[in-house]
C-alpha cells in the first residue's frame, strides 16, 4: 500500500513540475494553517507572499529545501535560474520578484559571527613533564 502511495505522490509532483500542469491550488482560507506565525503545513514563515512561495515552489520540492538554505536576493535568483535551466522550472514570469524578495527576507544568509563565549569552564594545567 505505501509502494502505491508513493508512486501516486511521485506521478503527482511530476506533472505538477510540467508545463501543462494548472497552478497548484491554494486552500480558501490558508490562515487557518497558520500558527504562531508559521504555515503548519509547509514550516514556511506565513508574512508577505509566502503563499506565492507555497504554490509555486512546493509543488516540485519540499519547503525543506528553502528553509535550510539561506541566500541573498541574488543567491535565491541564481537558484531559481539554475532550477529553470537544469530542472525544467517554467518561467515565473512576474512572480519571480515577489518571491525573490519573500525569500530574501525571510531566509536570508544568517550571520553568525564568532563563536559563543565559552562561559563557565573548568581549566586545567597540562602536565608537559612527564618522561616517554
Amino acid at each position: 500500500m505505501r509502494i502505491l502511495i508513493v508512486f501516486a505522490v511521485l506521478l503527482t509532483l511530476a506533472y505538477s513540475c510540467s508545463e501543462d500542469a494548472p497552478a497548484p491550488a491554494i486552500p480558501s482560507d490558508p490562515d487557518r494553517f497558520v500558527v504562531d506565525g508559521i504555515d503548519t503545513l509547509t514550516g514556511l514563515i506565513a508574512q508577505g507572499d509566502y503563499l506565492l512561495v507555497r504554490g509555486n515552489c512546493l509543488a516540485c520540492h519540499s519547503a525543506n529545501l528553502i528553509t535550510q538554505q539561506g541566500a541573498t536576493a541574488a543567491g535565491w535568483r541564481e537558484m531559481i535560474h539554475w532550477m529553470q535551466e537544469k530542472q525544467g522550472l517554467t518561467d515565473l514570469g512576474e512572480l519571480e520578484e515577489p518571491i525573490v524578495a519573500y525569500l530574501a527576507t525571510y531566509y536570508a544568509p544568517v550571520e553568525t559571527g564568532r563563536r559563543r563565549p565559552l562561559g563557565e569552564v573548568e581549566w586545567y594545567r597540562l602536565n608537559t613533564d612527564q618522561a616517554d
